[in-house]
């Protein structure tokens, strides 16, 4: 039997230049990455003959390669990728790309810009691909053990200043209420290229640790919308890469209230949009148990909220019951003159109107007519024409549990102000509730007012 030919490893052509350009010798870089390496708690015992098989082409486990790249980019002074000391071996590849939990903060800020890369170039695997259950349950264990991190301050690359962070605030601000008026498939491309071309450069630079704590917080809300607009344009494979990376976002900014908000409001919702109630009752509790003393009643109205819907679409009345009651009892407490003013802006708009909304959608999964009208309309009620996405919703969902209370005639009529809302936006989600409404009609569709209201969806999908 011929022996098997031995696979020989390629030079590690970039991690050479890089030393050259550092100017480091191999025994003078093995120091700078065990040095690095016990500031992120590793006993690193690495020579310079260890550098020299990484040149023939070795490839060093576990954290080791974020290491070696953070003491290169401390000794030129700028961010050094993974990729660029030729150690990525497969953790850039297509399938990974925003999908890990960093362990470490230079690490997640590799992660996050090769996401917004690789959006910006449209690469197939990202909008294409699938989600799993479980790519949103692990960051969230990996969320609630993992320390926090204890430095985010930064030396190298043009400085940023609170004047920056600010700027970042105000583009998700507006960004958001864009997005509300007219729908993601106006803005997100706007978002992305803005996170590309300005966001990365200033996780790049140099900032202290109070002004890089501020950054990562608004980079990580921006990240999250960016998320929650690749929902609305149909794409959850690419939503969950981004959730993913706000999570981590928000844990080198120590904001555990924000991380769960990312786990109730995002993560979970879109655990509800693919069918896996057991999921968002995990992320839901997994918020609620790692953001405990963290957040204030209106989050924690939120947090049971979204635990809720899993409940509901479980058929599990009883746990919803007693869920959506600690929801409304933490909503009033938020509506007190008392506890008002604490809210952090990230939940600021979590008001009663959309508490209701999330309770329509419970009632809804259990059949419950009555009460998810009831709530249908106590969302309409409460909703600004500023939330034009958020009432079209509310409207198919009013008009859903009057279709199922036979009335048929008022379901069309109400179905027909959605349509002529969800007009003025782009929004895959509206297109998916009218769907969702079409089906509940389906029994009736000899009825002329339903052959009607369907004759003017057809015209809306023509145009």
């Amino acid at each position: 039997m011929a022996a098997r030919p031995l696979v020989a490893r390629q030079p590690n052509e970039r991690l050479q230049a890089l030393i050259q350009e550092a100017g480091c010798s191999n025994a003078g870089l093995a120091r700078r990455v065990n040095m690095c390496g016990a500031e992120h708690g590793l006993d690193l015992r690495y020579d310079k003959t260890s550098v020299a098989r990484w040149l023939r082409g070795q490839q060093p486990r576990g954290r080791a390669p974020a290491v070696i790249a953070e003491a290169l980019g401390r000794k030129l002074g700028r961010t050094v990728t993974i990729d660029e000391i030729g150690m990525a071996d497969g953790k850039n590849l297509a399938s990974g790309v925003g999908l890990q939990f960093s362990p470490t903060v230079l690490g997640a800020i590799e992660q996050v810009c090769e996401l917004w890369r690789s959006d910006v170039g449209r690469r197939d695997f990202l909008s294409g691909s699938s989600v799993a259950a479980s790519a949103l349950v692990e960051p969230s264990r990996d969320w609630l053990i993992t320390a926090a991190d204890t430095q985010v301050a930064r030396n190298a690359g043009a400085k940023v200043g609170s004047s920056d962070v600010e700027a970042v605030r105000a583009m998700t601000t507006a960004l958001g209420e864009l997005d509300h008026r007219f729908g993601a498939g106006h803005v997100r491309p706007v978002v992305v290229h803005y996170l590309n071309s300005v966001v990365s450069g200033l996780l790049a630079g140099s900032y202290r640790e109070s002004v890089g704590r501020e950054l990562f917080a608004a980079v990580a809300r921006l990240t999250e919308l960016g998320g929650y607009m690749a929902v609305d344009t149909g794409q959850p494979g690419l939503a969950q890469r981004y959730y993913i990376q706000a999570l981590r976002l928000a844990q080198a900014a120590g904001d555990r209230g924000y991380g769960g908000y990312v786990l109730a409001a995002s993560m979970s919702h879109l655990a509800a949009s693919l069918g896996n109630p057991r999921e968002i009752s995990q992320l839901a509790r997994a918020a609620q148990e790692g953001a405990r003393g963290h957040v204030t009643p209106r989050a924690e109205a939120m947090f049971c909220a979204a635990e809720a819907r899993g409940h509901a679409l479980m058929g599990d009345a009883r746990a919803f019951q007693e869920v959506a009651g600690r929801a409304v009892a933490a909503m009033e407490r938020a509506e007190s003159a008392a506890d008002s003013g604490d809210d952090p802006a990230w939940i600021g708009h979590f008001d009663p109107a959309y508490l209701a909304d999330e309770l329509a959608h419970c009632h809804r999964d259990l059949g419950q007519a009555g009460p998810a009208g009831q709530c249908a309309q106590e969302a309409l009620d409460g909703h600004p024409p500023s939330r034009a996405r958020r009432r079209a919703i509310g409207l198919v969902l009013l008009a859903g549990a009057q279709v199922q209370q036979r009335e048929i005639e008022q379901a069309c009529h109400t179905g027909t102000q959605a349509v002529e809302l969800l007009n003025g936006l782009r929004s895959d989600r509206g297109a998916e509730y009218l769907e969702d409404f079409q089906l509940r009609l389906e029994p009736y569709r000899d009825e002329p007012v339903v052959r009607e209201f369907s004759a003017r969806l057809e015209l809306r999908a023509a145009a």
